[in-house]
């Protein structure tokens, strides 16, 4: 059986049916931006129904923990070690340690620099990553001599005029 090359023509023919075409988009794109906006509002109806409904549950179960935290400070000598297992969950303390850092710039600058002094730069986190935009703005030679390179390409891009379809519907 011999091989069957198939010639893809152009389904259009003309700048006509082109601009026919984009009209059918710029149709569709207006029928789209109705759906989305329909389902936004249902989207925004239920999540507003679901809130309504969970606030008065989402209360009870803040007020709820804030009485047993209560019991459990009043009761610590009770616990088995930290910890109190109950029929239907556990409760109690554990220790919980935080690093506080300062907020004013000069200070964590002091801190970082002593981390460095002591050789503790684990626990540093330094991030280094390549603007391509601003690289994009140098010589094509010298993007080259960093190692990098320019792709130079042709994008095929189409604009419909929904205003001036919407112009034309009303």
């Amino acid at each position: 059986m011999t091989r069957i090359r198939i010639k893809e023509t152009p389904t259009y023919k003309s700048w006509e049916d082109v601009d026919k075409a984009l009209k059918e988009i710029a149709e569709a794109e207006l029928d789209l931006l109705d759906i989305e906006g329909d389902m936004n509002k249902q989207i925004q109806g239920i999540k507003l129904t679901a809130a309504q409904e969970a606030k008065p549950v989402q209360d009870r179960i803040v007020a709820i923990g804030k009485d047993i935290k209560a019991f459990v400070e009043e009761h610590r000598d009770e616990l088995d070690g930290k910890t109190k297992t109950l029929n239907f969950g556990k409760t109690g303390f554990r220790k919980s340690t935080k690093v506080v850092l300062p907020k004013a710039k000069e200070k964590l600058a002091a801190i970082v620099k002593s981390l460095k002094a002591r050789k503790m730069n684990d626990c540093i986190i330094t991030t280094e990553t390549i603007n391509k935009d601003v690289l994009k703005k140098y010589t094509e030679d010298e993007i080259i001599r960093v190692g990098a390179s320019l792709k130079k390409e042709d994008t095929f891009w189409y604009e419909t005029d929904r205003e001036k379809l919407q112009a034309v519907q009303c």
